[in-house]
């Protein structure tokens, strides 16, 4: 029986290009917590990252061939796969909360579920900072929505505004406030 802790990174390459398992599984064992640190580091959740982690692996066992030893390490070109996979996840993850999250939703911006003290602490504070950097229009209206649980009508009834203009400026900060959140996750990612 080979000894897989033995071999290089090429030689377990070259094992896996042959459907070995085994090469699988100790190129997992050796470079599968690096995956999973760079991509909690841009995903700041376990299960993602631990998803993300599995991904990068389940490319590498798929396409094998596309690592060019002449090109970089192993490790190098794993971590740019999990980086790559962790940003496009993070990406997924925002439209999905953007399109599904009561928080986004044209008929309210809040619900029992989606609370804001489950965020890490760092991203509350991001998000109230990014909040607080809107237009005050918008900016006040998000900040009741998603922090004091107020639906756009409760927004309208007690604000006295019109339905439909508390709609377009809860729309409009959203839309800033996803972009500059992307923007300051790739700017974490890169510290």
């Amino acid at each position: 029986m080979m000894d897989y802790a033995l071999l290089s990174d090429s030689d377990l390459m070259r094992q896996l290009i042959a459907h070995d398992q085994y090469a699988l599984a100790h190129l997992y064992e050796r470079y599968g917590t690096s995956v999973y640190s760079i991509a909690l580091r841009i995903l700041r959740q376990t299960t993602l990252a631990e998803e993300v982690t599995q991904d990068t692996f389940m490319k590498l066992w798929a396409q094998p061939q596309q690592w060019v030893s002449e090109k970089g390490s192993l490790k190098n070109w794993l971590l740019t796969i999990g980086r790559y996979t962790a940003i496009d996840r993070l990406r997924a993850e925002m439209r999905h909360s953007t399109h599904n999250s009561p928080l986004f939703d044209e008929m309210g911006i809040a619900a029992e579920d989606d609370s804001v003290d489950d965020l890490p602490l760092y991203d509350r504070r991001l998000l109230r900072t990014l909040i607080s950097e809107l237009p005050p229009d918008q900016g006040h209206l998000i900040l009741l929505g998603f922090f004091q649980g107020l639906t756009h009508r409760q927004l309208a009834e007690t604000l006295n505004l019109p339905l439909g203009t508390v709609k377009s400026r809860v729309r409009l900060g959203l839309q800033k406030l996803k972009m500059r959140w992307l923007e300051a996750m790739r700017q974490n990612e890169s510290l």
